[in-house]
């Protein structure tokens, strides 16, 4: 994605909100073989600043077959600086924190060494690469799903479960709530 444009010796830096449109349409458009995908989590997000993203398990590792959900955060500093990565899914992956789901800058070159050309895309499709890293492909995986143990950035995590009697009748709803213990 050219974010330069040369003009008679003048550089001219393409705004962030043009760049994040840009992004937004190739997002809905589908990206190469359609194994990786991203889009707004909120169209009245008027800084666009929050954005989901999908990357379906490469072939012939662990992932296989898996579909892992991710958070990407944009500040408003984007693409200056690079946006928080973070798996909703549970992953085991080398770069990526056990505990929270976050992809740590400092175990994921792109992040680290960001560039202003980057984009969103261009994250997923290296973190599905990184899928099939020596070090990554035959990780044990913890089962399938969100990681239930993850306290959500707001402190908050809820858990809603319906549940049947036997006679099929009578119906109770479940509620958990947990709050973060980092007040």
């Amino acid at each position: 994605m050219q974010q330069e444009m040369a003009s008679e010796g003048s550089t001219v830096i393409v705004p962030r909100s043009f760049r994040l449109l840009e992004e937004l349409e190739r997002g809905e458009k589908g990206i190469g073989d359609g194994s990786v995908s991203y889009g707004m989590d909120d169209a009245d997000d008027v800084y666009m600043q929050s954005w989901t993203g999908t990357i379906i398990g490469p072939s012939n590792t662990v992932h296989e077959g898996r579909i892992y959900q991710l958070k990407l955060f944009c500040c408003l500093e984007y693409p200056e600086k690079p946006p928080t990565v973070k798996f909703q899914s549970r992953i085991n992956m080398s770069c990526v924190n056990q505990e929270t789901g976050v992809v740590e800058p400092s175990l994921f070159p792109m992040l680290a060494d960001w560039q202003r050309d980057y984009t969103m895309e261009d994250i997923l499709s290296q973190l599905k690469k990184e899928m099939t890293s020596p070090h990554n492909r035959r990780l044990t995986q913890p089962p399938e799903g969100n990681d239930e143990g993850r306290v959500d950035p707001k402190g908050l995590v809820l858990r809603c479960c319906i549940i049947e009697d036997s006679s099929s009748v009578a119906m109770s709803t479940t509620l958990w709530f947990r709050t973060n213990e980092i007040c």
